[in-house]
């Protein structure tokens, strides 16, 4: 499959709204029950911690937080990425 002049528009504004998004937020707060999830896949001491909570409070939630915070680059990379996309995609030919 060829991929034509509105894909890769569309992939460059994906790309440069992710770049800007990563841009102007600092970090990410995890629900508990994600963060769960990737400590028990990794095996992070957080998941025995929270096994360990569930096992004498069953009807509480885990209480751990995970905080994520992107690299600065990370911004930059893709806001250029898909400006590279975006100008490209406008100098192709229509689709016909």
């Amino acid at each position: 499959m060829e991929i034509n002049r509105n894909q890769y528009f569309l992939a460059g504004l994906v790309l440069l709204f992710l770049g800007i998004q990563f841009r102007l937020v600092d970090s990410f707060v995890l629900t508990p029950e994600v963060t769960q999830f990737l400590a028990e896949r990794s095996g992070h001491p957080i998941a025995a911690v929270n096994s360990t909570a569930q096992l004498f409070a069953p009807e509480a939630k885990p209480i751990v937080k995970k905080t994520v915070r992107a690299p600065e680059w990370l911004g930059w990379a893709l806001a250029s990425v898909g400006s590279v996309l975006i100008l490209h995609s406008l100098g192709m030919k229509r689709p016909e």
